[in-house]
């Protein structure tokens, strides 16, 4: 009897430990753009993100420069390389089920935030050496 509760155990253990890990992962997808005050058409590639991108660099048209995403595990490290030699490190540190908590260095910048699975953060930088335009990530955490 106590054997087969043991088995019965183990197979439990086996079936749901695969699940368990998946939950304890994240996929981050960064964006790089460049915003300025000059008046114009955004990319369309930004269009859902246009308004919030107003709202939150307080810049007038954005332009799309490139992207790239990191499936991470929970604790781990991964790295995004944007394009225009920008790199955005992250170490995802705990999650659960609708957050992930994810420490970001971008050059000069240093976050710690929670970031919502399905939600996007946006980090300002620095000029992107053309007379008023910065760089500025958009990170989406799915």
């Amino acid at each position: 009897m106590k054997t087969i509760r043991l088995i019965l155990l183990f197979t439990c253990l086996a079936t749901f430990g695969p699940v368990t890990r998946a939950a304890e992962s994240v996929t981050v997808k960064g964006i790089l753009i460049s915003a300025s005050n000059e008046s114009g058409e955004s990319d369309r590639q930004l269009a859902a993100y246009v308004p919030n991108l107003r709202r939150i660099l307080r810049f007038e048209s954005f332009r799309y420069l490139g992207e790239d995403s990191a499936s991470l595990a929970v604790p781990a490290k991964g790295e995004l390389t944007l394009g225009d030699g920008q790199r955005v490190e992250l170490v995802t540190e705990s999650a659960d089920r609708k957050t992930v908590l994810l420490k970001v260095r971008w050059g000069s910048v240093r976050h710690e935030f929670v970031l919502q699975r399905g939600s996007t953060t946006v980090l300002g930088g620095s000029s992107t050496g053309k007379k008023g335009e910065v760089y500025a990530v958009i990170l989406v955490g799915r």
